[in-house]
Parts: C-alpha cells; structure tokens; sequence
C-alpha cells in the first residue's frame, strides 16, 4: 500500500480573517476621526500623529495584502512524499531524502515547528534566501544551525507534528527526539 503524502496549504480561514480584521482596523481608524474630528491629526508630515497613523494604515494595508494573496493561493507550500520534501512559501524547491540528514519538533512559544536539517551541499546550492528579520516569512533559519531551516506552521492547514508524522511515515531513521 502506498503512503498518502502530505500537503500544507495556507489555511483558508486563518487567513482571510487576518485581511477582515486588519481591514476593519483601518476602517474603525478613519470612523474614529470621521466622528471625533478634534481628535484627528492634521494632514501634515509635521504632525507625529499623522505620521504615526500613516505607518499603522500601511502596516495593516500590509496585511490586508497577505492575508488575500494566501488565501488565494492554493499551491501547496510543504509537500512530504516519497521522494522527499518539497518547500514552497516562494521558493519552490524539493530537497530529495539524501539531503536530509534530520528533522525534528522545537517549541517556538507555545507552539511546536518542524526544523529539518539539511546536507551542507544541497543547502547552499538551494538559495533559501533565509532572513532572521523576515517575520512572515514561512521559513526562518536556526540560530546556531546553519544548513537548517525552521518550517513555522503559522496560517497553514497542517500542524507541523503532523509534518513530522510525515517524516517518520517515510524516513523514520530521520527523526531525532
């Protein structure tokens, strides 16, 4: 019988809500001042609250943004399968299980992330274009792991023990406690 692979998508739900309610934060914003003018800075680079505000509006464009963008891409971003694991958020690139040396479960504040490590000639020859700074970013590099990747399963439909259930379904020898 042949093993299932598993796909994560970007969640549906989690995602369009992150647009809803950043969308709803700007409009309660501009009806605040709407309704309480005196409250309201003025239209001018000199005032700080404007200039506050502006950056608050972009920041939650921002994410208004994403939260459409994912919850209309359907691709699948983590794909594990027999022939290894294909990553997505951008990347889409597929590390075969020969240059997988290992894979793991690490807490994350409350929440556990798959981090796989990954063979130094296959990690380098990928690209990942890993940013520690990157905050939506699905994939984070490990501080004192340099061909490792850590898979954040924030705004996916799968958990990432799920992921390494996965892992151990097809490569079992690859999972370290």
């Amino acid at each position: 019988m042949a093993t299932k692979p598993v796909e994560a998508r970007y969640g549906s739900l989690h995602n369009i809500s992150m647009a809803v309610v950043s969308t709803g934060m700007i409009g309660i914003a501009i009806l605040h001042f709407v309704n309480n003018p005196a409250n309201a800075p003025s239209l001018s680079m000199n005032d700080p609250r404007f200039v506050l505000f502006t950056l608050l509006a972009m920041a939650m464009a921002y994410y208004v943004f994403v939260g459409v963008s994912r919850y209309a891409n359907r691709r699948p971003q983590i794909v594990i399968d027999r022939d290894g694991i294909a990553l997505g958020f951008g990347r889409d690139l597929r590390f075969a299980w020969d240059d997988i040396e290992w894979a793991r479960l690490r807490r994350l504040a409350l929440r556990p992330q798959l981090e796989i490590g990954i063979a130094p000639q296959a990690f380098m020859a990928a690209n990942l274009r890993l940013s520690m700074w990157s905050f939506d970013d699905g994939l984070r590099p490990i501080r004192g792991l340099p061909t490792a990747v850590l898979v954040r399963d924030n705004g996916l439909d799968t958990r990432a023990s799920a992921m390494l259930d996965a892992v151990r379904t097809f490569r079992p020898n690859l999972v370290k406690p």
